[in-house]
């Protein structure tokens, strides 16, 4: 017989609301860290450009400064093999004294030389030595970047993980039921709309690419063409209207004008939560399109579904 004080209690099922809950910090901590991800890859993929082109132009200054060091080298060996007999001596000697002071006018030609070459050496070894230390700073920046980039993508793929293991206790049909409340189901409107309100015709380019990229998946880190992440797709849509955005959420609210959610036309960028960590290109009527994350294909959705953060209008 079992007794009360043995028998197990289950720990109650979450709502469908908590899960939707738990499961929506999980993707908004995988964001900001894909955020992250992506201002570092920026950082990398400049350092390392910078890298290879410090590396080459050391390669040059130090072949400049081996050829200095040759010149100098066989200047040196002629001055020793003719420096040993005194001057007065080699014109008494000398058959032909104007042979002679022709020569001593070269040997002072060459003496200024040697000096302005010592000089120039002089320098060329310091533009080396701090063109190596500019070279392996920019090496050691690079690989501390790097190490980031490992940890970001770390807690990237820890939080989607999670997500997944939460989502997996449910039903199919309970899935669905978060689906469709997180507006991953693909969503369609009428294109022309927020074209036809757009303040410019760089906005109207913008917004009509956003609407040629819903469906498309949510990858982490992406910037298309086959799938975006957030701030990969607004960048990707001004890009194909002529302007050039920042890479992440946190830089492309500071590129171009700030606008209050009153004055929101298609085309704006509006940002969401206090981080700054999502963004979606305004469409009219109180919608975006955005890739929200993973699992969750670009699409169209209400800018009310999360806390917004802020908008701004790019040039």
């Amino acid at each position: 017989m079992t007794t009360l004080t043995e028998a197990g209690h289950a720990d109650p099922q979450p709502t469908t609301a908590q899960v939707k809950a738990t499961v929506d910090r999980l993707y908004q901590d995988a964001e900001t860290a894909t955020e992250s991800y992506d201002g570092a890859k920026e950082k990398a993929d400049a350092a390392h450009v910078r890298v290879g082109h410090l590396q080459d132009e050391l390669a040059r200054r130090t072949a400049r400064l081996n050829t200095s060091r040759d010149r100098l080298g066989l200047l040196a060996t002629a001055q020793y093999r003719s420096g040993g007999i005194d001057p007065a001596l080699r014109l008494a000697l000398d058959s032909r004294p104007d042979d002679y002071l022709e020569q001593a006018s070269l040997v002072d030609r060459m003496s200024n030389r040697q000096e302005a070459d010592l000089r120039t050496l002089a320098a060329q070894q310091r533009e080396v030595g701090q063109l190596r230390q500019e070279a392996d700073s920019t090496l050691a920046e690079l690989r501390a970047t790097q190490r980031q980039l490992a940890a970001h993508k770390h807690t990237i793929e820890a939080k989607l993980e999670a997500a997944r293991k939460v989502l997996s206790r449910l039903s199919a049909a309970e899935r669905a039921r978060i689906g469709a409340y997180d507006g991953t189901e693909p969503t369609h409107a009428a294109t022309g709309t927020g074209i036809q309100g757009a303040p410019s015709a760089r906005a109207a380019r913008a917004v009509s690419f956003a609407y040629s990229a819903l469906g498309l998946p949510y990858v982490w880190g992406a910037t298309g063409p086959s799938g975006y992440d957030c701030s990969g797709l607004t960048q990707a849509a001004w890009r194909a209207a002529g302007a050039s955005l920042p890479r992440t959420t946190y830089t492309q609210i500071n590129a171009g004008t700030r606008v209050t959610r009153s004055q929101l036309r298609p085309g704006d960028l509006v940002f969401f939560y206090s981080g700054i960590s999502h963004v979606g290109i305004y469409i009219g009527n109180g919608q975006m399109i955005h890739a929200p994350h993973t699992g969750a294909p670009v699409r169209i959705a209400p800018i009310d579904q999360m806390p917004f953060a802020g908008a701004t209008r790019p040039a």
